[in-house]
């Protein structure tokens, strides 16, 4: 008796054991099933955790006031026009420094206001500085408002557009308890000069204690016995308890402060807020041999800004003649020091000097908490989204941003280059998170040894989260990393090499090659909206 035939409906069921069917006859398909993470149930809370003691923090607060509005489509102020009022050159044939910073200069004398940059390519041969708050610098559009600069001299460490504040901090308030990982609460002694509303930073001394603690005697240097600023935070209240003083702040602690340490609070003064530049181009390649003279220098650089953003910007091939094409001497944007950062549909691309030393860092932050690097796309850099420098970059997320052509070029007389990756760089990054990114080059997160001066485990409780693309996802970070919903990127967690010394136990990875079936798609924009609720 012959066998009874299979249907191809039936057939495809057979072999699929976690899915649903789409489709019939031939064309039917094994589509996954949604899934979640073990470590994020529908019921999730912050402070949820698994048996072993893995959790995902709560990484809602990134952005322009902490996520909970967008920044302004209209921001309020005068107009100041560059060229109607103060006789910028649209056609990019005389130098318009002197110009537009004249506007620059009187939108803060104003108060703030619209520095207008009406369609047109301008040349700056020097720089341009936003050294007060409520100053925004706007253009027509990506492709119509465009500025490029030829300056390459003495721009080691700066940005030909400068837009800071400049932050001092007051005496120690000692804790007198532990700050716990997920509390945002601290308790002090003291709180003479302190009140509701004050910006402080929650920090600690790089101590023997904490060294050794993360496997890193002898590795890490740079900041050794230094106090270090891991929270930039504001008081939300002041509460007196039993025999101290309750400081409740604005975002919660994602790493224990220790006594042993010295944790204390500092309070700051010196941002600039409600800061930004959208709608325009910028550039500043200039010849081969110049661009190579200089290194850590970028087009645009945030300092010591709060509640700030980056809008519709992009790199563009210079009209410098010698520039050959290409868009930035050095580094893109840099966010140094910084927080409650957006930084949203941008692409920045196509560096002339990929070598070390800095070099070639097209979205980098630094010393910084909350930034949301949103709808990014980077091209063509040495390491085109990375973290750099120091103990304080936490909370940070980027969020649907797209990476390729990472590359680490030997010197300006070889036309070699090496792989290279977006990464956390330097200094323990702490609770940052990769969201439903594009990586066709990659992102390492790793134990660096004594490059860059003692980088050594660079991260840790850092999430990559529904990662795509033809990349890699290196993730060998102290204590727990994850890597949770994969598409295409291979994954390597392994604690055999030289690169995860010191960071057991292996990383928490779920659900690879399935990133597509993940719920929710995005862990930040979940997360934001369980906090900020209908």
């Amino acid at each position: 008796m012959s066998a009874r035939p299979v249907s191809a409906r039936r057939w495809v069921a057979s072999i699929c054991t976690a899915g649903v069917i789409l489709g019939g006859g031939l064309g039917a398909q094994c589509e996954p099933s949604p899934w979640r993470s073990a470590l994020y149930p529908t019921n999730w809370t912050p402070g949820y955790a698994d048996a072993q003691g893995r959790f995902l923090q709560d990484f809602s607060y990134a952005g322009y006031h902490n996520g909970e509005s967008e920044p302004p489509i209209t921001p309020p102020g005068a107009v100041f026009d560059v060229v109607a009022a103060y006789g910028a050159d649209p056609t990019g044939t005389t130098d318009s420094t002197a110009a537009i910073q004249q506007a620059i200069d009187a939108a803060e004398g104003a108060g703030g206001g619209i520095v207008s940059v009406p369609a047109g390519t301008y040349r700056c041969d020097g720089t341009l500085e936003v050294a007060a708050s409520r100053v925004v610098i706007r253009g027509a559009g990506e492709s119509a408002s465009k500025i490029y600069f030829t300056r390459f001299a003495g721009m080691g460490d700066r940005g030909h557009v400068w837009i800071h504040g400049a932050v001092s901090r007051g005496a120690d308030h000692a804790l007198v308890a532990e700050g716990a990982l997920g509390s945002t609460d601290v308790l002090v002694g003291d709180v003479s000069g302190l009140a509701a509303g004050d910006d402080v930073s929650v920090g600690w001394v790089i101590t023997p204690e904490f060294i050794a603690e993360h496997n890193m005697t002898g590795t890490w240097q740079a900041f050794n016995g230094q106090w270090e600023s891991f929270f930039k935070r504001e008081i939300v209240a002041i509460t007196a308890v039993p025999g101290a003083w309750k400081l409740t702040l604005d975002v919660p602690l994602r790493y224990p402060a220790k006594l042993r340490d010295a944790a204390s609070v500092r309070r700051e003064t010196g941002w600039v807020s409600e800061v930004g530049i959208e709608n325009l181009s910028l550039s500043n390649a200039v010849t081969w041999a110049d661009a190579w003279t200089e290194v850590r220098n970028h087009v645009l650089l945030l300092e010591d800004v709060k509640d700030a953003w980056v809008r519709h910007v992009a790199s563009f091939a210079s009209p410098y003649p010698p520039a050959g094409g290409y868009h930035l001497q050095n580094g893109g944007l840099d966010v140094l020091e910084s927080k409650r950062v957006t930084v949203t549909d941008t692409t920045l691309e196509k560096a002339q000097n990929r070598g070390d030393g800095g070099s070639g860092y097209l979205f980098e932050i630094s010393m910084s908490n909350e930034v949301l690097t949103r709808d990014a796309i980077a091209r063509d850099g040495r390491h085109n989204f990375i973290q750099n420098w120091g103990f304080g970059t936490t909370g940070c997320v980027w969020l649907r941003v797209r990476s390729s052509g990472s590359k680490c070029g030997l010197s300006p007389d070889l036309n070699i280059y090496t792989p290279c990756y977006s990464e956390f760089h330097h200094s323990l990054a702490t609770a940052n998170l990769i969201d439903s990114s594009v990586l066709d080059d990659g992102w390492k997160a790793e134990n660096r040894g004594l490059e860059s001066t003692g980088a050594g485990i660079t991260s840790t409780q850092n999430v990559f989260w529904n990662a795509s693309g033809s990349g890699l996802v290196e993730s060998m970070q102290y204590g727990w990393g994850y890597v949770i919903g994969t598409q295409g990127v291979v994954v390597n967690t392994s604690l055999a090499l030289g690169n995860a010394a010191g960071t057991a136990p292996q990383d928490f990875v779920e659900g690879q090659n399935t990133g597509a079936s993940l719920t929710p798609q995005s862990l930040y924009l979940d997360q934001l909206a369980k906090r900020l609720g209908p």
